[in-house]
């Protein structure tokens, strides 16, 4: 399983990358794994106002259908449109192509207070 390092991460297991005030926002490895062939992906609209570990989307795949949440709290600024034909990007290539969305972020108490890779790692026991 990947945890890349320069990455954070959520309890809920989405994983966070910054840019500035911009955080790009997606599923972890070991969320993808665990849902198996994802199908469709539930995505949020740009410029819908988000809470932190509030509900952004969902993700549907052949096992089951799981909440997407914000790890950090913002406005929506960007979402990744090849998910609606391509949802199966989230497998392929969770860290890459298969990014959810990107929210802009007020604070970075949020960014600050997710897992790093070895923390996330401690919590899914790898």
């Amino acid at each position: 399983m990947l945890i890349p390092s320069e990455l954070r991460y959520s309890h809920d297991h989405e994983w966070a990358k910054a840019n500035g005030d911009v955080i790009r926002i997606g599923i972890t490895d070991y969320a993808q794994d665990a849902l198996g062939d994802v199908v469709f992906v539930d995505l949020p609209k740009v410029g819908t106002a988000i809470d932190a570990h509030g509900p952004i989307g969902e993700v549907e795949s052949t096992k089951s259908v799981s909440e997407i949440y914000a790890p950090v709290g913002g406005t929506v600024t960007a979402v990744n449109d090849s998910l609606t034909s391509a949802p199966e990007l989230v497998n392929a290539d969770p860290y890459g192509d298969g990014w959810i969305c990107e929210i802009t972020t007020t604070s970075s108490a949020d960014f600050d207070a997710l897992l790093d890779a070895a923390g996330y790692q401690v919590l899914t026991n790898n």
